[in-house]
């Protein structure tokens, strides 16, 4: 199959390649079909040069170099004012650009870095150009050329120097699936805005006061159901207990109650999340982006529904939007509220539930480590006055190990494979420039996994966290909820959730493995047979 094929799945055209032959100094030397990018370039210009018609690979000998910088090959025109592919391998640089290469011309290396892959180390993308380029290298992804960092280093840099040499930046096709003003595309006042309103519900205060009796709840009650059953496919099951309690804190949605099922329309998101972003119907791109609308359809139904509704407290997110919106002047336009709910309820429980599932397994293979977190929280039974109160905030908080395991999980888990920003300048780092305009993807499992910063990295080893600072956020070696000022805001929701999860399951259950199980990264964390368990109430 050729790459034509395997991205548009259908055979090439038909038309002849040129090969280019350009001055010297140029890296360019490339055959390739021009009119696979015919979609890319719009209306293109009239040739101010015809080349004799050919049957066969030809070669376009040298023109002047003003000419060779803007121009397109289609059967045998010369268009020397589109502006495409030429010196796509030498891109201009006021300094030196990192080592690497940027693939095929608008493909650029994209195939390979979603490639599957079942290793636990760092993804073989990266893991292999490191190895010959270094911590720092080019390619391109998705049409658009990118430095990765492996370096903690330059990472922590690239974090700290948001807003001044670098902003949140993600690929065309992430906006295209999350929205345009979702969260991680906006800067400066709003983005700040949208933070404060989150924390408004999932800040520390709001942990303590409200949600941690509901988490504790939701687990119970999800756990006390699953165990007269003869398995659960465990990611399915903790993705619904976490979605249906989030989407009733922010929306009020009921799902028992609700017409439309919101969460089978973020499933159907999901199955194309991680794909060959190529929008063409019966594709896992397609299907994602048709689950994206069929979940924002509902969400605006919701809003307009709710915005109808007199007499309501503001107890929930859509409250928020809707006071905010009556104002004369709103700072959140409707679009804003909704794909940052969108954002929101995705990010709650995909995330955490694939953790939750994996912090499961790993504890499944390492019991002396399940025995000492079960150690812990039978110690924190027998400390209490009454054994059936519920978990106290003083409680929540003395669960040391508990969070080390949580920590230890997430390291391994490398839920996020890369974190995008783009310069805003052009920027010397380390002998090499990062030229105005190019992204810039960080890349934690190369920290997480780097034996130079975790003695043997790829085990599962919680004590490793005993006294570490990372406990209480990020630091350079340590990115699994993001750094700088855009560190995740759900990090304390998150960790919450996985502790009081795990609190009523080791108390009062034990689970035996029953089928899959496997991991497969595409490039992010997923179990394509599922993680199926059969809970049994302790005696």
């Amino acid at each position: 199959m050729t790459p034509f094929e395997s991205i548009y799945g259908i055979p090439p055209p038909r038309p002849v390649a040129y090969k280019l032959a350009l001055p010297p100094g140029s890296q360019v030397h490339d055959v390739f079909r021009v009119r696979l990018f015919k979609k890319h370039l719009g209306p293109i210009t009239p040739t101010s040069t015809q080349l004799p018609p050919v049957s066969e690979t030809s070669t376009i000998l040298p023109q002047p170099e003003a000419i060779l910088n803007r121009r397109v090959i289609r059967k045998g025109k010369y268009h020397p004012k589109s502006e495409i592919l030429v010196k796509w391998r030498n891109p201009r640089c006021n300094g030196r650009l990192p080592p690497g290469s940027l693939g095929l011309p608008i493909i650029g290396e994209t195939l390979h870095f979603f490639k599957p892959n079942t290793s636990n180390d760092i993804p073989p993308f990266v893991k292999k150009r490191v190895e010959r380029y270094g911590p720092i290298f080019k390619t391109s992804l998705v049409g658009r050329p990118i430095v990765v960092s492996t370096d903690h280093e330059l990472n922590n840099f690239v974090f700290l120097q948001e807003g001044k040499l670098f902003e949140s930046w993600y690929p065309e096709t992430f906006t295209e699936i999350f929205g345009r003003d979702n969260v991680g595309s906006l800067h400066g006042f709003m983005y700040k805005y949208l933070k404060s309103l989150v924390l408004k519900l999932f800040g520390p205060e709001s942990l303590r006061e409200k949600l941690l009796s509901d988490v504790e709840k939701s687990a119970s009650m999800s756990l006390s159901s699953w165990s007269g059953l003869s398995s659960i496919e465990l990611k399915d099951g903790i993705s619904t207990m976490i979605f249906n309690l989030t989407a009733k804190k922010l929306i009020s949605y009921d799902a028992s109650k609700s017409k439309e099922n919101l969460k089978d329309s973020f499933v159907a998101f999901i199955a194309g999340l991680i794909s060959f972003p190529v929008n063409i119907p019966g594709t896992a791109y397609n299907k994602c982006l048709q689950g994206r609308n069929k979940a924002m359809k509902v969400l605006k139904d919701l809003l307009t529904e709710r915005k109808h509704s007199p007499n309501r407290q503001c107890i929930d997110f859509f409250d928020f939007v809707i006071e905010e919106l009556k104002k004369e002047k709103p700072v959140l336009t409707e679009s804003i509220a909704l794909d940052l709910m969108f954002v929101l309820l995705f990010a709650s429980f995909e995330t955490t539930s694939l953790a939750m599932t994996l912090a499961m397994k790993l504890l499944a293979d390492h019991p002396k480590v399940l025995e000492e977190l079960t150690l812990e929280h039978e110690a924190i039974l027998r400390n209490r006055e009454n054994p059936d109160s519920g978990i106290t905030w003083q409680e929540y908080k003395s669960m040391n190990f508990t969070f080390q395991v949580i920590h230890e999980t997430a390291r391994l888990a490398n839920i996020v494979p890369g974190i995008f920003r783009k310069a805003l300048k052009d920027i010397q780092v380390n002998g090499f420039t990062i030229p105005a305009g190019w992204g810039v993807m960080v890349c934690p499992p190369a920290v997480h996994l780097n034996p130079e910063i975790y003695e043997d990295p790829l085990s599962f080893n919680p004590w490793r966290w005993k006294g570490k600072s990372e406990l209480s956020g990020g630091s350079k070696n340590f990115m699994a909820f993001g750094g700088g000022m855009r560190f995740c805001v759900g990090t304390d929701f998150t960790k919450l959730q996985m502790a009081v999860f795990l609190h009523c399951l080791v108390t009062k259950y034990r689970w035996k493995p029953i089928k899959g199980g496997n991991i497969i990264r595409t490039p992010g964390l997923g179990f394509p047979d599922g993680y199926h368990v059969q809970i049994i109430p302790k005696e």
